[in-house]
């Protein structure tokens, strides 16, 4: 089983001075010599190096306290998560997983060979607690796969210790930087290696070209960055971490809101089929994690309820079901993040990207051609708010403002793209946008907690239980539902006042 830590580390060109005193930075008490420790770490990537582009780094490496498996992928500048597995001749399947998105159908080779011969240092406070750890490393390395060439150079790492605060690592820089140690030029050992050898350097990050100006260029900007945040965030669903369901989903809505919203910019005959395998990943993101959020809604409002309104077993029951709708669906979720269907989504979006299907409009002025797009996405939403206000409360207008929710979400990813191009009124739609959406996603999840309640009080009824809690709640989200109906035409007065897009 492979094990997370966040790293947090900073490297230092060096010379062969060795390491400045540092006994003089605030708060350490001492400098405790641990060692010398030899390492051999063999890094593996694809022929074009994918992972190193990405600033991904996958390891072997013998020697040292942490023998095994390494994967670090990035989180911010000179922030990783580092994913340990136990030292084996073969890749483990979980840390080949946690690559697919960028490696696919592609082949890991070794690439470059690092031995390094650390000398280690802990600085810790008065009470002997470990602030950082700061080493020495003198780097051989040794080119092994596209191309040939030796190198070798001397360089301080200093690691903040788990749980410590990132502030004291300016403290140290600042004292290395009185010494003359100053900041390394490459972010990774493994990125010095590749450029230091000779052969063929990291592909830059997908970042795609430079100043959007032309219409097309920002349509396409958005779409680059969607479909890198699918990319970078499959590694988050696997481990399942808190918002990495999400904030994929969400990548694939605002990739289909895009191709929708700026067909004249994108040729939708190419960009549907496109929008139909988004539509089927998001669906599958959304196995049982919809119905996951809704039990945590219920549970909580049961929390509210005084205990003597509560009859029968109706927290076992909640739980049970939200259980039920969980069970399974991780297992799936990873089946189908390496299924060929996802990795050629992947494919295909990459290959929209480098020849993407223009048409007349992407050529245009970005702040006619986007401003006209968005202002017919916000005319629908004032449609859609306009007709559903003046339906009775009930089903109809449930529906309608549910349209009407979607079509913000569209709108609010429309400015986002238009941003760049047209600055603070786009700015400003994609606040009043967010706001909008969550006013009646609230009343979203009020029609749908009242279905589940209806649903569930007639399996408890039938199974000889009070239904009496369930029809509380269920008054209660009826409540909250009327609450935000009776907010809407004064929130949408306020948005429409202030669209100046």
């Amino acid at each position: 089983m492979a094990d997370t830590k966040r790293e947090i580390e900073r490297k230092y060109e060096s010379d062969e001075s060795g390491l400045p005193d540092l006994t003089g930075v605030a708060g350490v008490a001492n400098v405790v010599d641990k060692g010398t420790a030899e390492l051999d770490a063999t890094y593996h990537d694809t022929s074009d190096l994918r992972l190193a582009s990405a600033g991904v780094t996958l390891r072997h490496r013998t020697g040292g306290t942490d023998a095994g498996w390494h994967l670090k992928l990035p989180v911010a500048p000179g922030v990783r998560d580092e994913i340990h597995a136990p030292l084996s001749d073969a890749l483990p399947a979980e840390l080949a997983g946690l690559t697919r998105s960028r490696v696919r159908e592609g082949r890991l080779v070794p690439v470059i060979r690092l031995r390094t011969t650390r000398d280690i240092r802990h600085l810790v406070d008065a009470d002997g607690a470990l602030l950082a750890e700061v080493s020495v490393d003198h780097v051989r390395a040794e080119r092994l796969f596209g191309g040939t060439g030796k190198a070798q150079w001397t360089e301080i790492e200093v690691e903040l210790a788990d749980g410590g605060d990132p502030a004291f690592l300016d403290k140290v820089e600042k004292r290395l930087g009185k010494a003359g140690v100053r900041p390394s030029k490459s972010a990774s050992k493994l990125g010095r290696a590749l450029t230091a050898t000779k052969g063929g350097k990291p592909h830059p990050p997908t970042s795609g070209p430079g100043t959007p100006v032309t219409a097309g260029d920002h349509v396409l900007a958005y779409v680059r960055a969607q479909r890198d945040a699918i990319v970078a965030l499959d590694p988050a669903v696997r481990l399942d971490t808190a918002e990495g369901v999400h904030d994929m989903r969400v990548a694939t809505r605002r990739l289909r809101s895009t191709f929708r919203t700026f067909g004249k910019v994108l040729d939708r005959r190419v960009t549907d089929p496109v929008a139909d395998e988004l539509k089927w990943l998001a669906g599958e993101l959304g196995v049982g994690r919809d119905q996951e959020v809704l039990a945590e809604r219920l549970l909580a409002a049961l929390d509210e309820v005084p205990g003597p309104l509560v009859s029968g077993p109706v927290h076992d029951r909640l739980q049970a079901w939200a259980e039920a709708g969980a069970r399974g669906s991780r297992g799936r979720l990873l089946g189908v993040l390496d299924s060929r269907r996802h990795l050629a989504l992947l494919d295909t979006l990459d290959a929209l990207l480098a020849d993407p299907p223009l048409r007349r409009a992407a050529a245009g002025d970005p702040e006619k051609v986007l401003a006209k797009a968005v202002r017919r996405d916000f005319a629908k939403v004032t449609g859609l708010i306009e007709t559903a206000m003046d339906q009775p409360p009930g089903h109809e207008r449930d529906l309608g403002l549910h349209e009407a929710r979607k079509k913000a979400k569209r709108t609010r990813y429309a400015a986002e793209a238009a941003r760049p191009a047209l600055g603070r009124p786009a700015k400003a739609l994609v606040a009043s946008m967010k706001s909008l959406q969550s006013l009646l996603g609230e009343h979203q999840d009020s029609v749908m907690a009242r279905r589940t309640l209806r649903e569930l009080s007639a399996v408890a009824h039938a199974a000889g239980e009070s239904a009496f809690s369930y029809g509380l709640l269920y008054g209660r989200e009826e409540r909250r539902a009327a609450e935000v109906e009776a907010r809407t035409p004064r929130a949408w007065r306020r948005i429409t006042e202030d669209v100046r897009v």
